[in-house]
């Protein structure tokens, strides 16, 4: 299965970001499940499994009301997205070289349009939901001070998909910097396809930008 469709599951069931759905899901009589795993040495991060454990809970509250409108399936997904996520961050990284190059107005109106989009095209998803089961089995801290989270996305009609959820901390929590998808960084996936749209205009930002617009301006259906 095509990493970007096995993200897709795992960002609905955590509220995250990017990527198609419709992968066949998983769950039991009593719902859907999250499990942890124990730490398997002194060089684990369990806080940081505690965090995805707690997103996810929180997600599923929301993702449990299929009839829920589309203004409060965008406002729930906004707060998990900026909760969970260190969005500027990631925006920054996705926009690669031409951060430096864009202007200050550029970079502002980037850094919005960066999370209307995602909010705009992904939170209609919560109503997709059918109960996939995300399996935490470990985590490590890593040498430049940020957290990883393995976790095991199980599908009844498949093998686990593993996904790893990269964070740094924040105060006394977490953001979440990157996920990478049966190794396959999304953030590293995504810098390539704006910087081939931002290259196939010449260089200019603002071409970027203007795609952006339109998308978030595109009605979604209820």
């Amino acid at each position: 299965m095509r990493p970007r469709r096995c993200l897709a599951t795992a960002t609905v069931v955590l509220g995250s970001v990017l990527l198609a759905p419709g992968i066949e899901t998983l769950a039991d009589d009593r719902g859907p499940q999250i499990a942890q795993a124990r730490p398997a040495s002194a060089t684990t991060s369990p806080e940081a499994g505690t965090f995805i454990v707690t997103l996810a809970d929180r997600a599923i509250a929301g993702l449990a009301d299929k009839e829920a409108s589309r203004t409060d399936r965008e406002s729930r997904f906004r707060m998990l997205l900026t909760d969970g996520f260190d969005v500027p961050h990631i925006a920054r990284f996705v926009l690669g070289r031409y951060w430096r190059v864009a202007s200050e107005a550029e970079r502002t109106e980037y850094l919005q349009l960066f999370e209307d989009f995602i909010v705009h095209s992904y939170s209609q998803r919560f109503g997709e939901y059918a109960g996939e089961n995300l399996k935490v089995a470990g985590t490590r801290n890593m040498p430049d001070g940020e957290a990883m989270v393995l976790t095991d996305l199980l599908r009844p009609s498949g093998p686990p998909v593993k996904v790893e959820w990269r964070m740094r901390r924040d105060r006394d929590s977490f953001k979440i910097t990157d996920v990478v998808v049966e190794g396959v960084s999304m953030s590293i996936t995504q810098r390539d396809d704006f910087s081939a749209t931002i290259q196939r205009a010449g260089g200019r930002v603002d071409a970027l930008l203007g795609i952006l617009r339109d998308k978030v301006r595109t009605p979604i259906a209820n």
